[in-house]
């Protein structure tokens, strides 16, 4: 792998039933800055299951960290960001999979989370500032250029902006 051993951030452990979205500032103030300083990040990561967040986990610095999940490509983490990829995923797709890794337990927390992902995506599109667009195929990735080096005031840039099932 090109990463060897790079760190990973799932933003599943950073956004709760409470901030299905909003955590942005605690990811700024807990990951983002201290690993800015090259210091340690200490983050919660927050337990789907007992609805709180767990004790401290330490991210070090490193060269490359990767920050996986719906909502990495936000407008307020992107100058952080070296790239951004965007997991070409049809939406409807992405939701069956997350029903099915959550089961019936999280069953109300989808019903709510579809509308949500769909309102994040309306007012802060993330795919047309991918630098890279990466599809499943029969052999595995296929990855491509993405659109960010495409858009301008004559380009539609929500074209196919849909939630991404990054995981």
């Amino acid at each position: 792998m090109a990463l060897g051993e790079a760190p990973v951030l799932h933003l599943d452990d950073v956004a709760s039933h409470e901030e299905l979205f909003s955590w942005d500032g605690r990811l700024l103030s807990e990951v983002v800055e201290p690993l800015r300083r090259g210091a340690t990040a200490r983050y919660f990561p927050y337990d789907w299951r007992a609805r709180r967040f767990g004790p401290a986990r330490p991210l070090p610095p490193a060269p490359v960290i990767l920050v996986e999940g719906v909502g990495a490509g936000r407008r307020v983490l992107r100058p952080y960001l070296a790239r951004l990829l965007w997991m070409e995923l049809p939406r409807e797709e992405a939701w069956a999979r997350g029903r099915s890794r959550d089961g019936e337990e999280q069953r109300e927390f989808w019903s709510g989370w579809v509308e949500a992902e769909r309102r994040h995506f309306a007012e802060d599109p993330s795919r047309p500032f991918a630098d890279l667009l990466v599809r499943q195929s029969a052999q595995g990735y296929e990855v491509l250029p993405g659109p960010a080096g495409t858009v301008g005031p004559d380009h539609f840039v929500t074209h196919r902006d849909g939630p991404s099932a990054v995981c």
